[in-house]
């Protein structure tokens, strides 16, 4: 009998492993402690890759169910929108008990990612909604509200393996069709909906054209985040009315249009002073090689070009990468390949303008050694540009600090220290090359 037990659980092992969504619909579809219980009895591995295709709720009761370090083990290891889902469930107060527990990086990114600022369709809406998954049927739809539980809502919501949002079924359909009939038939696509990053202007605008009693909310490639309730629907459009008295004395959080000059001031200069101290900075670089600068002229002509270049390779990289975080389309986890490819891009796109610069170089000046130490110097600091607009909004993030108050500042000292030193450093180190007619 022992052995009969034993090939049932290593059959049900290797189903997990081998084939984890369709063996998370099947757990959906049994009662929940049976469901839990038959997790708990599985590997870690098999466990995480069935873990992160269940429902948000079930995923959530699994956590709660498990040991903690094994629940830790599945919140750090899982995909961080599977793992703030399942986390999203819970009551703030064993949520902030297990995130309290969680390895410094793991926690501060899955906090990164719940935070939604104010007055954003994420802020706004209501994630403990449990989705139908698109395969069951009017039957086991019907279950599996029961044990969500869910009250106040005439819409429900139906996504696919990938909790992407698919339609919509209204509670009257579904309880007067036939309990055999796929959910799929009797389901219509979803009429309106939101991003979680969205204003709360676009949640205005998309009840000005599709009047709804709640509105979904997706997040990253679709994926089905929560709703937003009438409550907050209403909070919106009140906020919505109010938006052209606020914009007569500034739209931003702190300084307005009509804050006083002191308030200004306290809030300006600051970084006005911070940003004079990097081109001190910028400034004490060039210092370093001003008797190569007073021996050969053309380089003090040549110089803000190499600069210049860099500065705006290096914004174009911290625009993208800041888009991403703001979109919540990359996680901090994911640095190493945002730093790859930028810098991959700033070597091609350096190659690129070095060729264009070595012409025309070579055309103002006839000098050889001249277009060598300008196109190594154009090639250096702009791969150097393209990581530091990648990695310094990802580091300040890290540390905790908004990457919009000063990732300019500091990607331009380190764009103009760089572009300054590779092209002045290579200048001096090939002096004897130098000559320029």
């Amino acid at each position: 009998m022992s052995a009969e037990v034993s090939a049932v659980s290593a059959l049900n092992e290797r189903f997990l492993l081998d084939y984890p969504r369709e063996a998370a619909r099947a757990l959906e579809k049994i009662p929940e402690d049976i469901a839990v219980e038959m997790l708990l009895q599985r590997s870690a591995s098999a466990r995480l890759q069935t873990w992160q295709v269940l429902a948000p709720d079930l995923a959530a009761r699994v956590v709660m169910a498990l040991p903690v370090e094994s629940a830790l083990q599945l919140l750090a290891e899982g995909d961080p929108q599977v793992s703030v889902a399942a986390l999203a469930q819970l009551e703030s107060a064993p949520r902030e008990a297990l995130l309290s527990a969680l390895r410094a990086p793991a926690a501060q990114e899955l906090r990164m990612l719940m935070a939604y600022p104010q007055n954003t369709a994420g802020h706004m809406m209501d994630p403990r909604i449990g989705a139908l998954h698109v395969d069951l049927s009017v039957a086991e739809a019907i279950e599996r509200l029961r044990s969500i539980r869910q009250r106040g809502l005439r819409e429900l919501f139906v996504v696919d393996d990938q909790m992407h949002l698919l339609g919509q079924i209204e509670m009257e359909d579904l309880v007067l069709s036939n309990r055999d009939r796929p959910i799929r038939e009797i389901m219509r696509g979803a009429t309106a909906f939101v991003r979680d990053v969205d204003p709360a202007e676009e949640v205005v605008r998309t009840l000005q054209t599709h009047p709804l009693s709640v509105v979904p909310v997706i997040g990253d490639l679709g994926r089905f985040m929560g709703v937003i309730r009438q409550p907050e629907l209403m909070a919106a459009v009140r906020l919505d009315t109010s938006v052209d008295l606020q914009t007569m004395v500034g739209a931003s959080a702190d300084e307005r249009a009509l804050s006083s000059p002191g308030f200004a001031v306290r809030k300006r200069l600051p970084w006005l002073q911070i940003n004079l101290l990097t081109a001190f900075l910028a400034a004490a670089v060039v210092g370093l090689f001003e008797s190569t600068i007073a021996k050969y002229t053309a380089l003090a002509v040549l110089l803000p070009v190499v600069a210049g270049q860099s500065g705006n390779a290096g914004a174009q990289a911290l625009a993208v990468t800041m888009r991403g975080l703001v979109l919540r389309e990359v996680q901090l986890r994911q640095w190493p390949r945002i730093a790859l490819k930028e810098a991959a891009v700033g070597l091609v796109n350096g190659l690129a303008v070095a060729a264009t610069t070595a012409l025309g170089v070579y055309i103002w000046s006839r000098s050889a050694g001249l277009v060598l130490i300008i196109v190594m110097a154009m090639i250096i600091s702009m791969v150097v540009a393209g990581l530091a607009g990648a990695l310094v909004p990802v580091l300040l993030r890290r540390l905790g600090q908004d990457p919009a108050t000063a990732s300019s500042i500091i990607l331009t000292t380190v764009t103009d220290i760089v572009g300054f030193f590779s092209f002045l450093g290579i200048a001096t180190a090939l002096g004897g090359m130098l000559q320029v007619s």
